[in-house]
This record gives C-alpha cells, structure tokens and sequence, in this order.
C-alpha cells in the first residue's frame, strides 16, 4: 500500500514515552496499557514514516481490521480438498528437509534480539537481571547491545521452523550422539534417566531448549551469548537436515548444547533429558506449523518439562499478519491454517488462543501481547501491517504460587 492512501493507518500515541538510561537499560511506559518490551519506535508524523524500516506499537483504524478480516475471509473461502490435506501429515519430514536442503542456512537471520525480548534467557546471571516486565537489563554481548540501544535492529524476519508431525509419520524419536532413542511416553523418559546416573547437560544447572531449531538461527546467538559452564542448551527439530546443519556449524559444541532430532508431536517420543529439568523452553515461529487440534498436546508435553518456576517463552505469528493476507484462495487447510507452496504450514493466533494453549497446560501467564508493527520497504515506497504473537508463562511451585 503507498503512503498516500494509507493516512489513516496511523495514530497519534501521544500518551506513550519513551525513556532510555545509560548503558543497555530500557523500558517503555504508557499511560493506557502495561509495560512491554516491543520496541519504542512510534511514528507519531505520517510523513516520516521512511525514515525508519520498522515502526513499533502501530494502531489499527477500526476499518482497517474489518479490512484484514474480510480478505482472511476470502482467502479461506477455498480450501484445499480433503483428500489431498493427508499428504501435508504423511510428507510433512519430506516438506521440511527439502526446504533446508534447498536454503541451508542462509535464508532466515539470526535472532539476535532474543536476548531483549527474552532477558530470561540470561536470568542464570542474578546480578542485574531485571525481572520487572518491559525491563532489559542484561549483560548483552557486546555485539548485540544495539538492541536494547534500538539502534534500527534488524527487522524480525518471516519465520517457518519445523515440528510438524501426523498420526501417519514415522516414530523418529530422539537422537543421543547418532543414536535413535526409541524409549516412550514422559513417564518412561524419567524412568530411563533414573536408571541412567547421567544425560547430556546433567552436569549444568540452567537448561535451555529451543523446539523448532531449523539451521540454528536462535541457537548460535544464544551459545555464543552463554559462555557460562554451568548452563547448557538442548535443540531439536522436526528436520534431520536442519539438525545436521547445526551440528556441522563452526561454533557448535557438545560441550554446551546438544542438538537432536525429534518430533514433538509424537506422545510415545522420549527426550534426552529428564522431565521437571528445564529453566527455558523457546518456541519460536515453530508452533504455527503444527496442526491446530495437536497444539494442546504439544504443550502439554513440554510443561512436564519445565522444572516448577521454569519459564516458556513465545513468538509466533498473529491473526491478520501480512503473511497470511497474502495466501491465494485454495491454500486454506483450515480454519486460519494454511500450506505455503513448499509444503510447509502456518497457524495465525489470537491472544486468547495462546492464553488457552498455557493456561490449559497449567502455566501462569507473566506477559501476552499482540506485537503489530510496521515494516517498511522504503526502496519502493511500501509499508506492510506484521502482527506477531509474544508470551511468557511460567510453571507454578508446587503448593505455592497462585
């Protein structure tokens, strides 16, 4: 859309001020909504909107919506037939290693803004840590504290990682060191590793794992971020290609984390670690490609792996995104789920569908927002409306937290 028709898709955010102090410490206040860490960028002056390749916390006219919803509609309005959706489960493995063996690694960036979106990422390191939502107050690498600084970092990317499975798909387990696990059900996992006295990262006492790895776009900013011996990081994903690629990269080490492959959509697949072991589970632009009636399980899986006071951290897509304006008629599966024309698929959530999603686990919800923003292409003259998904929920103490 040009900028001259599109006067209306801006707001005044008067009430919105932005602070900054010295050194990587940031927050946002407003006046009408609760702090959030999304960026400060707000484009109050229609005709600076070039003047910048992303704007934060961007306000939607009510015809703007009702815009987006009509052309949701429309795009659903032809669904693929029913006869041939059963390849997008049966083929999903052949989707994904396809992908990653046509683009390897270069076609996503790396996530270096995880660290001021997710500060606790870093919350092993006490001293400093800020634990008030909105708050960035990390020891960011020195490479990265341009975010926190918001010096025009880097526009989050259009994302697709793999955990998508189906009842049809081959059981693929998990991967210790080339070797296929084949132990089932999350019971079983502790019952594995209580006849074990070790398992890879057994020795650390801060564990990450990131669901959905692909080519390890989170995973290297993350290792080379954690230079601490006492924190280790689990990976997996869907794709034997995209854990290869991360196994084969330059700073991979097993000595600080631990790449497999696995299909958490699979209820009898075991993991390389025990349940309640985890301080962070990332899942990243890898929930959407999951079918909507599996999402639940999926979930409900990975909090029995969180240690009680563990944290699961989110990003996805949301409703009325650009990416899903953009899908033709004929690449609905479903009700606000579509297939892309590599075979992959992507999910477009509410709010209220991601609250249920962790609260139905039984996770307390610390932060659900809806991150619209606007993406400029000031090449050609194009703004483009994203709206993403971010959410903390955290994993009650037994008998003690509400």
């Amino acid at each position: 859309m040009k900028l001259k028709s599109h006067c209306t898709f801006f707001q005044t955010l008067s009430s919105i001020a932005w602070k900054r102090k010295a050194g990587p410490q940031c927050k946002l206040w407003s006046s009408d909504r609760p702090t959030a860490p999304l960026g400060a960028r707000i484009l109050t002056d229609p005709k600076k909107v070039f003047e910048h390749n992303m704007w934060d916390h961007v306000q939607w006219s009510h015809q703007e919506k009702e815009d987006a919803r009509k052309k949701a509609i429309e795009n659903s309005s032809v669904q693929i037939p029913l006869e041939e959706r059963d390849k997008y489960d049966k083929e999903a493995g052949k989707y994904w290693d396809e992908f990653y063996k046509t683009h390897q690694n270069k076609f996503f960036k790396d996530r270096n803004w995880l660290f001021f979106e997710f500060p606790e990422l870093l919350s092993h390191r006490r001293e400093g840590f800020g634990v008030e939502e909105g708050q960035c107050n990390v020891a960011v690498p020195a490479s990265k504290s341009d975010i926190c600084n918001n010096k025009d970092p880097q526009p989050v990317q259009s994302e697709r990682f793999s955990a998508h499975s189906s009842p049809h798909t081959e059981h693929r387990g998990g991967v210790i060191d080339g070797a296929v696990s084949s132990c089932g059900g999350s019971g079983r996992n502790n019952e594995m590793w209580k006849k074990m006295n070790t398992f890879p990262g057994s020795e650390a006492t801060f564990r990450i794992f990131e669901v959905g790895c692909g080519a390890g776009n989170s995973v290297f900013p993350i290792v080379n971020a954690l230079k601490d011996k006492s924190v280790f990081l689990y990976c997996c994903d869907f794709s034997p290609q995209a854990v290869e690629l991360v196994k084969t990269h330059q700073n991979y080490s097993r000595v600080r984390c631990h790449a497999f492959v696995h299909d958490v959509c699979e209820e009898a697949a075991t993991f390389p670690f025990p349940d309640e072991s985890l301080d962070i589970i990332l899942l990243v632009f890898v929930l959407s490609s999951i079918h909507p009636e599996r999402m639940q399980g999926v979930v409900n899986r990975l909090t029995q792996l969180l240690k009680p006071g563990g944290t699961l951290l989110f990003r996805d897509y949301g409703r009325y995104d650009l990416s899903q304006l953009r899908f033709k008629r004929g690449r609905c599966l479903s009700e606000n789920f579509y297939v892309r024309g590599d075979g992959t698929c992507v999910y477009f959530f509410t709010k209220d569908e991601v609250h249920n999603l962790f609260s139905n686990a039984g996770l307390n919800e610390i932060q659900n927002l809806e991150d619209r923003r606007l993406q400029v292409n000031r090449g050609k003259g194009v703004v483009m409306r994203r709206v993403w998904m971010q959410s903390k929920y955290h994993k009650p103490l037994a008998h003690s937290d509400p």
